[in-house]
């Protein structure tokens, strides 16, 4: 069963390839998931949404992730992101913007885990 507490995850990412199947892997954990091909959709999508979290491509074209995350911290400040990138080296004033990040390499697990790092744990509520 779905958690109905389920957390709203904003996913930017111009691989449509990759940002569908983060979607799936998402959903299927019980994620709600609004998806972004490019960062000034995603900052739109940031805007009107109650996000809880972002998990965010470093590079895209016209707007790199460290442009979107900025934007993002201007406005939402509190709102946790998830960096992804190919490479494993980020500039820092990148990394110090955002919460995690991680390549692509790493997988849905990984994925998955740093996710939910990024939430305040809180423990499932007793029936």
């Amino acid at each position: 069963p779905m958690p109905n507490n389920s957390q709203l995850v904003l996913c930017v990412d111009d691989d449509l390839v990759g940002l569908g199947v983060r979607k799936i892997i998402l959903e299927r954990s019980g994620y709600k998931v609004l998806t972004a091909s490019d960062g000034y959709s995603g900052l739109e999508l940031f805007a009107e949404h109650p996000v809880d979290a972002v998990v965010l491509d470093y590079a895209m074209p016209g707007m790199h992730g460290g442009e979107v995350a900025l934007q993002m911290r201007q406005t939402k400040p509190q709102i946790p992101i998830l960096m992804l990138s190919a490479y494993v080296d980020l500039p820092a004033e990148v990394t110090s913007l955002v919460n995690l990040h991680m390549t692509k390499g790493e997988g849905a697990v990984a994925l998955l885990s740093k996710l939910g790092n990024l939430f305040p744990s809180s423990p499932h509520p007793t029936r």
